[in-house]
């Protein structure tokens, strides 16, 4: 059994307002709280690199499990906003954090990336392949690439990177690993997408579409799979796309009545790869999740794409 040992998050010192965000679109900012329930976001500084981010909280991550970068195995970045095309991102994350001799690579799932990244090294470490500790991040800097004249995807968006250090089930921080779920869409990959250098672009009507059809079917089949009455799971730690669809969401997906979803959505946007576990470092950080209780991570993205996993605390 792998285990979720410690995690780590990194957000920029820029405060965005919502004001500022439409700044170069000009129409006005008061709906965007009622419309997405963000409130604000953080853009990096041009200086800020997408390692830099992911090398921010995974540091953090690496002190928080009280081991050393060179006991790492495996370094698995999710990214959408590669510093370059080769060679990975992840190799200057591994080199910065002096993580000597750990394999890198990155993972491109878009706003799934994390959950793709934390199967891929699930499975490593479970073969054997990946030594003892692995590092698994998400970090995006969507800033760079919106197009800022754009109300509908411009105000959604914020930088950051969250991290998480997973390892045997004996070394447990916060909680076993039970399962893991992926899946793609491509046939719908157009919904969202960014061609050679243009600004990213998303249809946010189709993405509401893919959301209200499929996540609740992905979710309840992968609960049904793993013998998990939906009932039983006490929090919800989901990608942080949109809060009012959020909202809509939640319902479907037949948790706990009383279920905890766990948000980070008004203050940082849409944090892309980044969102999962941002959210769910927060979480740890406040001791929401007691001793036990069952956690869904859950994400939707790009691809089009689903990802979950299940832990318990």
């Amino acid at each position: 059994m792998t285990a979720l040992i410690s995690t780590g998050a990194w957000v920029p010192e820029r405060v965005v307002s919502n004001a500022e965000a439409v700044a170069e679109t000009g129409g006005p900012s008061e709906w965007i709280t009622r419309k997405t329930g963000v409130v604000e976001r953080r853009w990096a500084d041009a200086g800020t690199t997408t390692a830099d981010a992911a090398v921010a909280a995974g540091r953090q991550a690496i002190e928080r499990a009280g081991i050393q970068p060179e006991q790492l195995g495996l370094v698995v970045l999710a990214t959408s906003t590669p510093d370059r095309s080769q060679p990975p991102t992840a190799t200057a994350v591994q080199a910065a954090l002096g993580a000597t001799g750990a394999a890198a690579l990155d993972v491109n799932g878009v706003c799934t990336g994390f959950l793709f990244a934390l199967a891929t090294a699930r499975g490593m470490l479970a073969t054997g392949d990946a030594g003892r500790y692995a590092l698994v991040i998400g970090a995006d800097i969507y800033s760079r690439i919106l197009d800022r004249t754009d109300h509908r995807t411009v105000v959604l968006f914020g930088d950051g990177a969250g991290a998480a250090v997973i390892g045997p089930a004996q070394d447990s921080g916060h909680g076993s690993i039970l399962a893991t779920q992926l899946r793609s869409h491509g046939h719908l990959g157009h919904l969202i997408h960014r061609e050679h250098g243009d600004a990213f672009r998303m249809d946010g009507g189709g993405v509401r579409d893919f959301v209200v059809s499929e996540v609740p079917l992905a979710v309840k089949g992968f609960l049904a799979d793993q013998g998990v009455d939906g009932r039983q799971v006490r929090h919800l730690v989901a990608h942080q796309a949109n809060g009012v669809m959020l909202d809509a969401l939640v319902p479907s997906l037949e948790l706990a009545e009383d279920v905890t979803v766990h948000r980070t959505i008004d203050r940082y946007g849409n944090t892309a790869s980044a969102s999962v576990p941002i959210t769910l470092d927060h979480a740890l950080r406040q001791d929401a999740i007691e001793e036990g209780e069952l956690v869904l991570l859950l994400a939707f993205g790009g691809g089009m794409a689903t990802g979950a996993a299940l832990m318990r605390r």
